[in-house]
């Protein structure tokens, strides 16, 4: 008799790059691991037509806001990771979401359901919760250190987090210790499968071999970074540099009418990041948490040059308490890092590298996958989600009041 493939859903979204590249991170690490007996499915909810419009349109607006209102954003950040306002959003996602994650896991099957959203795991535990559903939750936090409330739901099986920060502050927001487990965010594979060396990947992208070399990474997302490679760029000491856009037209535009008086490396968008960070000294860059984690993964020394207040806030304070990079928000402070870095036989450089490899997990894709392929074997029937929710049960579970005045049909509508 064949056996069944074991089902995988992942759910992820694309406001900022992190949730979508540890998804994919996960689907890589389970498909290396587990392609003969997984089907790995990876899927935004919020792509669907059915999701709010406010959430859908939040994807495309996330850029504007970060860059032109951070302020503004820090203020909806912080009022939302509040005890009652987050309760009231969780409830209200629960709510409108329902119909939609129930079709979603109705169309999927899976035996198990990761996300690394933190908007979704509400609605998906009201779904199983009324259709007393055993499907297994996997949360997968993908910030290092500042993390919204709204990411940990006790109801979920399993929260992987990326260190003992964000371990206390799940327990702390009511998650029980024995649901937690640090395994880091997930990075891609490639990161920790890659065995050649700087020199020998410097020549296969064409880059001067034996140069100090600084990459730098910028996006639509990225303030102050011109200004900063200004600096490289007439610092005076033999180095090269590497510089990924980030698909942001602008800002490679300027790039490439720039006078540059060394070698640099200029990209558009590139696939391969994992290969530029290896060939690397010394990182340019935002403090994403994708960014970040992926240096850290890399044992790569960071200078930050930019913060999303909120959430990003957190991931630079972790590299810089930790030795691994440093915090330059003007033009002289990356002279001053850069300056620091490649004095003295790169003493400094040394010791932040050490940091950064102590710090990084470039195998918390696999050990992640491990943790939700086990939790797959825990399905041994599939669930009945294929007829019509109860919404007296949806909403006593939200603690919303009910009065009924007339019964209401638990009918499967048409399809």
């Amino acid at each position: 008799m064949t056996v069944r493939k074991k089902r995988i859903l992942i759910m992820t979204a694309d406001a900022g790059f992190g949730h979508r590249s540890a998804a994919i991170a996960l689907q890589e690490a389970l498909n290396i691991r587990y392609g003969n007996e997984a089907e790995v499915t990876l899927i935004n909810p919020l792509d669907d037509k059915r999701a709010p419009l406010f959430l859908r349109e939040s994807q495309a607006d996330y850029d504007k806001w970060v860059r032109k209102a951070p302020e503004i954003y820090k203020l909806g950040y912080d009022a939302s990771d509040k005890a009652v306002p987050s309760t009231i959003l969780e409830s209200g996602l629960a709510v409108i979401m329902f119909e939609l994650m129930r079709d979603l896991l109705r169309k999927h099957r899976p035996d198990v359901v990761v996300s690394t959203y933190p908007l979704y795991q509400h609605a998906i535990t009201g779904v199983l919760t009324t259709f007393k559903a055993k499907i297994p939750l996997i949360t997968v936090v993908t910030d290092l250190a500042t993390v919204h409330r709204l990411w940990f739901n006790d109801r979920a099986n399993a929260i992987l987090v990326p260190n003992e920060i964000v371990r206390d502050l799940a327990i702390e927001n009511g998650v029980a210790p024995e649901k937690i487990v640090i395994t880091g965010i997930p990075v891609h594979p490639q990161i920790s499968m890659t065995d050649r060396s700087r020199r020998t990947i410097r020549a296969e992208l064409g880059w001067n071999e034996n140069l100090f070399t600084v990459l730098a990474v910028g996006s639509k997302r990225v303030e102050g970074l011109m200004e900063g490679l200004n600096v490289i760029n007439h610092f005076g000491r033999p180095l090269q540099l590497a510089v990924v856009a980030g698909k942001d037209e602008e800002m490679f535009a300027d790039l490439k009418t720039t006078e540059w008086h060394i070698p640099a490396h200029l990209y558009d968008f590139v696939t391969n990041m994992p290969e530029l960070m290896h060939a690397a000294d010394l990182i340019l860059c935002k403090a994403g948490g994708l960014i970040v984690t992926e240096s850290l993964a890399c044992g790569l020394p960071m200078v930050l040059v930019n913060v999303i207040p909120g959430q990003e806030t957190g991931n630079m304070e972790f590299v810089v308490q930790n030795g691994a990079g440093v915090w330059a928000d003007d033009p002289m402070k990356v002279l001053e890092a850069l300056a620091h870095y490649t004095a003295n036989d790169q003493e400094q450089l040394k010791q932040a590298a050490a940091n950064a490899k102590k710090l990084g997990k470039p195998q918390a894709a696999f050990d992640a996958a491990d943790i939700i392929w086990q939790a797959a074997q825990e399905m041994t029937t599939e669930p009945d989600l294929s007829f019509r929710s109860n919404i007296i049960n949806l909403l006593t579970l939200n603690q919303i009041p009910w009065i009924e005045d007339e019964p209401l049909t638990s009918e499967e509508p048409e399809e």
